[in-house]
């Protein structure tokens, strides 16, 4: 029964994309579209096949950026939220900042760290760890703020410590927001890394994307959106089966 679930959840998106896909090739035909205007999905196929190893050297490059920004995003959110949590008077100086930070398009921001730090990588990891940092955050928060007081209180009628309570009670509960924050941010990451080699860079998909687009070629430009797109679900999807080893009894309960 679960399995049957299983294959009609994955199979009604992909028949709907494919839907699409189909239309919007038919439309190109029919409508005599030209390749400059909209390519369709099948001459995108193909220029995805031509270019795939160009594409694959400016990936590795994009991919380092993301991992390095994401990971650093994650342990620094992890450390804020966690003195958020046990220090009232630090949530209530780091929120408002934190709430008004994500009001800054990060198209503006981004510029300055090319100006400060120059055309190298790291401009494009702090890009990454900007826009990573709040999911997490936020929802570890609201994941650590969620646990129930009355599991509280049994672990410190029972004398355990702060630490042991965090390690048995609030950080067990609090995963399942954690994990959905690492999921957000996950795709995150891949939009931060382009937005960073758009902006300025020698390497990256989306120094590629840029060329791509001054060009003129567009089917190379949504080539390389595709990669991009393939990219982000990959790391989504390292993040799910991280989060299914990691708490497997979540996945049960729901």
């Amino acid at each position: 029964m679960k399995r049957s679930k299983s294959i009609a959840d994955c199979g009604a998106p992909l028949l709907f994309i494919a839907l699409l896909l189909v239309l919007w090739e038919l439309i190109v035909r029919w409508g005599k579209v030209p390749e400059w205007i909209l390519p369709g999905p099948l001459q995108i196929l193909k220029t995805f096949g031509e270019t795939l190893p160009m594409m694959l050297k400016h990936a590795r490059v994009t991919i380092f950026e993301c991992l390095v920004g994401f990971a650093a995003a994650v342990i620094l959110a992890f450390i804020i939220a966690l003195l958020m949590d046990e220090l009232p008077l630090v949530r209530k100086a780091l929120y408002p900042l934190l709430v008004t930070s994500q009001t800054v398009p990060i198209v503006s921001v981004a510029p300055l760290f090319i100006i400060w730090f120059g055309y190298g990588i790291l401009p494009k990891i702090l890009v990454v760890i900007l826009v990573c940092f709040f999911p997490v955050v936020i929802s570890l928060l609201g994941g650590l703020a969620a646990v129930d007081n009355d599991y509280l209180k049994l672990f410190r009628s029972m004398g355990a410590s702060k630490m042991a309570i965090f390690r048995m009670v609030k950080l067990p509960l609090a995963l399942p927001s954690f994990f959905s924050g690492l999921k957000i941010s996950a795709t995150y990451s891949v939009m931060g890394a382009v937005i960073g080699e758009w902006l300025g860079a020698k390497e990256g998909l989306g120094n590629y994307l840029t060329l791509s687009q001054r060009s003129f070629m567009v089917d190379r430009v949504f080539a390389a959106i595709l990669a991009i797109t393939i990219l982000s679900l990959m790391l989504f999807a390292v993040v799910v089966i991280v989060e299914r080893l990691v708490i497997p009894w979540h996945r049960l309960n729901e």
